[in-house]
């Protein structure tokens, strides 16, 4: 099934069983850049790019076929149909009806991505902790999640340029992701991608125009990071529902500093608490519709996240924190004095506790106007 062609013939089709494939075959003589340890780097003799999808029926995903990710990447060409001497491929784990398509350009220039992603489980900022040890060949678990972008231009690039595309399609992505605030599974950071995530970018050798900059003071760079923004958000709320509605809610704002509703229960339980847990997450979900207070809770974590930057010292991030719980008509009583934080990971540790007794307060005042006081790091 086509589901995408340029106007220099190159034609994306969904191949496979169960169209598990997007493979995207070539009408010409291209200039070809990927990430893929399979035919990866720079190459001018290939015929095709694809992006496969490992997800089957039942949730259940398949298992690596070869000794290394680049013989298996082979197996899947021939499987689809392909000659792996002529082939470059990416995979994920989402789903390839769920492949986002976007178009922009300046001038005769056209570009479009691509794009699949799927963030749930593995999304990550850069430099956060790793498991993959390649020289000693270890690791902890298998990660899956992917963002996928295949970036194809309708004219040629120098090879400077083809290679510029990739890093403005990255700063794109991780735009994307942190206009919607994807919180990093790794650390208290925003994702900035994950580290299974992979790109092909194809430009048209045999085009009579060819363009030398492709960075964000170029008006085709520009173009680039606008599709590739667009087509990554697009294709995370194909695949996940994620998008700035879901995303608009406290527990989403905080989660990535371990406020959740499964903490805050275990919080208000240890407190005596006497709702039951679906009452207790009712009250919770219902604070979103509070006047101001999502936007409040923003605040604070944006106050954390400056303090874990440098960008606040550790004292003043806690002292505006407090002001605002306080405007919330949460009053926290610290233990010691706001100064006794010496550190960002201090500083930051009492704010989450801060915001968590005050989110189990309104929630319970919310929830049952009749319960008592809550033990806890200091919410009255």
């Amino acid at each position: 099934m086509k589901v995408w062609s340029s106007a220099c013939g190159d034609v994306a089709r969904r191949l496979g069983e169960a169209g598990r494939a997007v493979v995207l075959a070539f009408g010409g003589p291209r200039r070809v850049l990927s990430t893929s340890p399979f035919n990866g780097g720079l190459r001018t003799d290939l015929r095709q790019a694809f992006n496969y999808s490992y997800s089957i029926k039942g949730g259940e995903y398949c298992t690596m076929r070869a000794p290394t990710y680049a013989e298996h990447l082979a197996l899947i060409a021939r499987e689809i149909g392909l000659n792996p001497a002529v082939s470059v491929g990416l995979s994920t784990s989402a789903k390839m009806g769920h492949l986002a398509i976007l178009e922009d350009g300046w001038g005769s220039a056209e570009v479009a991505a691509l794009v699949t992603a799927g963030l749930d489980v593995n999304a990550g900022r850069s430099g956060d902790p790793a498991d993959w040890d390649e020289e000693a060949e270890r690791r902890s678990a298998p990660p899956t999640g992917t963002v996928n972008v295949i970036l194809h231009f309708s004219c040629d690039l120098s090879e400077g340029a083809l290679t510029r595309a990739l890093i403005t399609l990255t700063e794109a992505k991780a735009a994307a992701l942190q206009e919607l605030a994807v919180p990093s599974r790794y650390s208290h950071g925003i994702a900035t991608g994950s580290g299974t995530d992979g790109a092909i970018v194809v430009a048209n050798a045999a085009s009579s125009l060819r363009l030398t900059d492709t960075g964000n003071h170029s008006k085709l760079g520009s173009a680039v990071g606008r599709v590739v923004k667009a087509a990554v958000k697009e294709a995370l709320r194909l695949q996940s529902g994620l998008t700035p509605q879901s995303q608009h809610g406290i527990l989403r704002r905080t989660e990535r500093f371990g406020v959740t509703e499964e903490s805050l229960w275990e919080r208000y339980r240890h407190g005596g608490g006497r709702l039951d847990r679906a009452r207790f997450a009712a009250a919770l979900a219902g604070l979103d519709a509070r006047d101001g207070l999502l936007a409040s809770v923003s605040l604070i974590v944006h106050l954390m996240d400056q303090a874990e930057w440098g960008l606040l010292y550790p004292d003043e991030a806690l002292s505006a924190a407090l002001r605002l719980l306080a405007a919330m008509g949460v009053c926290v009583a610290p233990s010691g004095s706001v100064h006794d934080a010496h550190d960002a990971e201090e500083a930051v540790a009492f704010i989450a506790g801060a915001v968590s007794d005050a989110l189990v307060r309104l929630a319970v005042d919310s929830g049952n106007s009749c319960e008592g006081p809550l033990a806890g790091n200091g919410a009255g």
